[in-house]
């Protein structure tokens, strides 16, 4: 169900966007898939059943054959570069980071480099030259020597501020409430958060609204915003779910 009241601000910006003959680019990064689950099952079947495109960021250090074989006909799914282990390497009193900090670069950029070649080798098909960085940090001493290791882009949160040495592919709308109940955020809260998004959008910026998720942590309410979502998106003539090959370009 989605309900008038909280979703007509993003329906009525839609219209906006319809009106002046325009579309919406979105699209969707969940994070730290290891493994089939339960969880995962769900996520996937939702986007399939919505034909949105997914992209999972796999965490390579602590993934295996299980996830290539259940990934390998979903030709709906692309596959990511989640760090090497999703380790924290940052003081007690920094933000955690596993991408830089303290480590020397060498270390740093020998994990990652390993990391592409075991799901370029995992998933074939479906591996997409991306870096999502664990927690959205990275150094950035250590970004312009990431298409030398063969990564296209870079995903963190937030909106992109375009011109580095690595295009940026970002999520920009979280559904997780991280700091307070752990579970799906409030909908009101998000779709808020969406409109924003595409009021700036529509100013000028060309960039794809990322929608951010993490099916292993999602409660009823996470799941519920993500297929109220859908259903309100999908239908309309001024949305475009795109993949990250897509977004990516040739």
């Amino acid at each position: 169900m989605t309900d008038g009241i909280v979703w007509d601000p993003l329906r009525r910006e839609l219209d906006r966007w319809q009106a002046a003959g325009r579309v919406a680019r979105f699209w969707l990064r969940d994070d730290d898939a290891v493994e089939p689950t339960q969880a995962l099952e769900t996520l996937i079947a939702l986007a399939r059943q919505s034909e949105v495109p997914l992209t999972l960021a796999v965490i390579p250090g602590l993934t295996g054959e299980a996830l290539a074989v259940r990934l390998a006909e979903e030709t709906s799914v692309t596959v990511a570069v989640h760090g090497w282990s999703h380790t924290n390497h940052a003081g007690p009193q920094a933000k955690k980071q596993e991408l830089g900090g303290e480590r020397p670069a060498e270390v740093v950029l020998g994990e990652l480099d390993e990391g592409f070649r075991l799901l370029q080798r995992l998933h074939p098909a479906r591996m997409v030259p991306v870096l999502v960085p664990p927690w959205n940090r990275i150094d950035p001493a250590l970004i312009p020597a990431l298409p030398g290791l063969g990564f296209a882009a870079l995903s963190v949160y937030g909106r992109a501020n375009q011109g580095g040495p690595v295009p940026l592919l970002n999520t920009h709308v979280d559904v997780i409430d991280w700091h307070g109940t752990r579970g799906g955020r409030r909908e009101a809260d998000l779709v808020t958060e969406l409109v924003a998004e595409l009021r700036h959008r529509f100013a000028g910026s060309d960039e794809p609204v990322g929608v951010l998720t993490h099916h292993l942590v999602h409660d009823a309410a996470a799941w519920n915003f993500l297929s109220a979502l859908f259903a309100v998106t999908g239908r309309h003539p001024a949305v475009r779910w795109s993949s990250a090959s897509e977004l990516l370009g040739p």
